[in-house]
């Protein structure tokens, strides 16, 4: 016999404030919502948990969805305890060439650049980094991520910030050893304390 997970605890502004039923879609579209965005099977009992519903009911969202992705390029399933959607195996085909030719394609400007701010003055953080281009680079960021070339190494201990660093991938590609071996560029870049001034009037 199910039984219905446990109300989320109590903070000290009191227990979050989740209206699910003012929700497009209800329980079902938040259950698909939390799905699109996770990279590990979800528990139904910790998806219940997060919206504040029964057991029951994310079992039974959980069944019309799968039924509903029937006849589309990915799929529902249940593994390892948990349930998580993935693109079909009949497409397997289509994703490897999209994935892969978008491993080879060369790196825009805007890549370039950012690439470089962050082999000079790694570790730093995003918002240093756009300090340095005057530009939004989250989109950038994350397609450098994808490529490999770099990677999280720590975070700020005073604002809590990711920090992100050059991977052994990016080494091996500009055929280094190692960062020493990067040309004489960093000098011309700002440094961290003006870098933090100039972000700081980015959120200005």
């Amino acid at each position: 016999m199910t039984q219905d997970p446990v109300p989320p605890e109590e903070t000290d502004d009191g227990p979050l404030a989740l209206d699910i039923d003012a929700m497009p879609g209800g329980a079902k579209a938040a259950i698909e919502a939390i799905l699109m965005v996770t990279d590990e099977p979800v528990t139904p009992v910790a998806l219940a948990t997060a919206l504040e519903v029964t057991l029951e009911q994310v079992l039974g969202h959980l069944a019309t969805l799968e039924q509903e992705y029937a006849d589309r390029g990915f799929a529902l399933r249940e593994v390892a305890g948990g349930w998580r959607i993935y693109s079909r195996p009949e497409y397997a085909a289509a994703v490897e060439r999209f994935i892969l030719e978008g491993a080879t394609a060369k790196l825009t400007q805007a890549s370039l650049e950012t690439l470089a701010v962050v082999a000079y003055r790694q570790p730093i953080s995003r918002g240093r980094i756009g300090a340095v281009r005057g530009v939004n680079v989250d989109g950038v960021v994350r397609t450098l991520l994808a490529r490999g070339l770099i990677e999280e190494v720590g975070s700020e201990p005073e604002s809590g910030a990711l920090l992100y660093g050059t991977t052994g991938y990016f080494l091996e590609r500009l055929g280094l050893r190692d960062l020493a071996e990067l040309p004489a560029l960093a000098p011309y870049l700002p440094e961290v304390d003006v870098l933090d001034e100039l972000a700081e009037q980015g959120r200005a």
